[in-house]
């Protein structure tokens, strides 16, 4: 199997892509695939820059088994674009802000999820049900995800 590096990116790197990046790790580890995949998250803005995950991530992850309090935020760097094979956004306006960064350089762009609703909605200015949601939307997306690439 080919190695892949995947990065997961939405605004801030604090909700939406740490939790992708901690499900699509566990969902690798569990599959055996650990050694064949490199993983990572960062956001399109620098508002977070250093910074933990939101707690409310951290929490959702862990009711699931899944520990990304270690994460950092970091903003999406140039060098991004050639060292992972496939860029994720969380939804259509990252994808767009990711497609103004990139140069002609061989990363796949994409949404992570396929069908509607095709964007993961930012959870950080509601309650703790949206990132229940979230939780469930990036897990069937990085699943998928995950299938296309075994």
């Amino acid at each position: 199997m080919l190695s892949r590096a995947v990065l997961f990116v939405c605004l801030g790197n604090i909700c939406r892509s740490p939790l992708a990046e901690g499900i699509f790790k566990d969902l690798v580890e569990n599959a055996g695939l650990s050694d064949t995949f490199t993983i990572d998250s960062a956001g399109t803005g620098p508002w977070h820059v250093g910074n933990p995950p939101d707690a409310r991530s951290i929490e959702i992850a862990a009711r699931h088994g899944i520990d990304i309090s270690g994460q950092r935020a970091r903003k999406v760097a140039d060098a991004d674009f050639e060292t992972f094979d496939v860029i994720v956004a969380m939804d259509a306006q990252n994808l767009s802000t990711l497609t103004e960064l990139s140069p002609a350089a061989p990363a796949d762009v994409r949404l992570l999820l396929n069908a509607p609703p095709r964007d993961v909605p930012d959870p950080f200015f509601g309650g703790p049900e949206g990132f229940d949601e979230v939780y469930h939307l990036i897990r069937s997306g990085c699943g998928q995800l995950l299938d296309a690439y075994t």
